[in-house]
């Protein structure tokens, strides 16, 4: 008998089930030829989200910018960056994060006269929906010219601070800020970050040409809120510049310039600022101001029905300073928070601070530390809280006042703060945290 053996070959992986979708591969396709042609506004939602899914994160920012909104992706390109991403501090967008902290990087290693700034320039269209802060915490000076070369003639030292003067100038901000229309805050720290062995004084040059160039930008920065420019050696002239071009700011609330050189004069310039501007936090902590300076500022306060918020911690205003602050808290109704700490006062300005507490009804923090108030003054300040409901802080560590009076001041403070605490318990505010 003769028998028929038949054969069948057979994939045994073989299904329909793998065979891609017609969707599928147009996916792939787009994502594949995203750079030259990103037509992803033209598909369904749950198309566009599975291209953006597959997307790399290496695409320029030409092709992404304007085009990819998903937060996924920028999310994944943050990450990819970066080894911290707290979203929070970038109102809870991963893409605004992204290009806040890309024009950031960008900024702090420009070096004037090497970099192009076309690098920055060409990057405005793509960010500027995005920036809302912008905290620069290095400036990086011009690379050093050979000055061998430079200054054979050059003996007389003016002539060679002329020539470090024209070597220090830092990138000009204004093309770029001016550029950026949801530009809020900008925090600025004109210095040198890790410059290691290669320390010099002359990288922490804020120039006066910065100084011009820099008050120009902020004046014309007109939805700024919040200014800070701290660490950065600026003295009575820069911030006379400073505090001229921003007086009448239609936007400006918080002005911190804390850890400069800033004495009487500036602080004058700043007392007019106090009263022709909507500011309402100023930050002077670590400065050089003494009693004129400090009574300057007190007749600003005086004149002012915006200011909250008054930092002098660590500086030399003394009792002179201290009394006239306090004389124009008896009329003014806008501060609430007044740091005092290390100022050399003593009982003379406790005296006048009695008073204040009798009578101001606005005040809810002051901050006495490391002053040498004594026992009288410790008093003083105890009387002037018999009847006072809304002060909720006043600290008064390390003022030599005597450890009774100091329990029976914090028990009043106490009872303000749980009052007030009752009291939003009892009368919610409708507003957001």
């Amino acid at each position: 008998s003769f028998y028929t053996r038949r054969c069948i070959t057979e994939d045994p992986s073989w299904s329909l089930v793998t065979v891609p979708h017609l969707t599928e591969l147009c996916i792939q396709h787009i994502v594949h030829n995203f750079e030259k042609n990103p037509i992803l506004n033209y598909l369904l939602p749950e198309h566009q989200k599975k291209v953006v899914d597959r997307l790399s994160t290496s695409l320029p920012l030409t092709v992404t910018a304007n085009i990819v909104s998903h937060e996924d992706y920028w999310k994944r390109r943050c990450i990819e960056r970066w080894q911290v991403c707290d979203v929070s501090n970038y109102g809870d967008s991963w893409k605004r994060m992204f290009f806040e902290r890309h024009l950031q990087n960008i900024l702090k290693f420009f070096i004037p006269y090497t970099t192009d700034p076309k690098e920055i320039l060409e990057l405005i269209p793509l960010c500027k929906g995005y920036v809302r802060k912008l905290e620069i915490d290095q400036f990086l000076p011009p690379l050093c010219v050979d000055q061998e070369e430079e200054s054979n003639d050059l003996t007389d030292t003016e002539e060679d601070d002329a020539l470090n003067e024209a070597y220090t100038h830092h990138y000009d901000l204004k093309d770029l800020i001016t550029a950026l229309p949801h530009l809020e805050e900008l925090h600025l720290i004109y210095g040198v970050k890790s410059c290691g062995m290669n320390f010099e004084w002359s990288l922490f040059n804020f120039t006066e040409q910065d100084c011009s160039n820099l008050a120009v930008t902020i004046k014309m920065c007109h939805n700024l809120k919040v200014f800070k420019l701290t660490r950065s050696k600026v003295d009575d002239d820069k911030i006379k510049v400073l505090a001229r071009n921003l007086l009448d700011h239609p936007c400006l609330l918080e002005l911190d310039l804390s850890h400069n050189l800033i004495r009487d004069n500036g602080a004058q310039a700043l007392g007019k600022l106090i009263s022709h501007s909507r500011l309402e936090t100023l930050n002077l902590c670590n400065n050089q101001i003494h009693h004129l300076g400090a009574q300057a500022l007190a007749q600003g306060l005086a004149e002012s029905s915006t200011l909250t918020s008054l930092n002098l911690r660590l500086n030399f205003v003394e009792d002179k300073g201290g009394e006239a602050i306090g004389r124009a808290l008896l009329t003014n109704t806008s501060l609430k928070s007044l740091h005092l700490g290390s100022n050399n006062l003593s009982e003379p300005t406790a005296a006048v601070f009695s008073q204040v507490l009798a009578q101001n009804t606005t005040l809810t923090s002051i901050n006495f530390s490391c002053n040498h108030l004594g026992l009288d003054g410790g008093k003083q300040l105890l009387e002037g809280l018999a009847n006072n409901k809304t002060l909720t802080e006043l600290d008064l560590r390390h003022t030599e006042v005597e450890q009774e009076t100091d329990f029976l001041i914090h028990q009043i403070v106490w009872a303000n703060r749980e009052a007030v605490r009752l009291g939003s318990l009892q009368h919610p505010t409708t507003e957001p945290l």
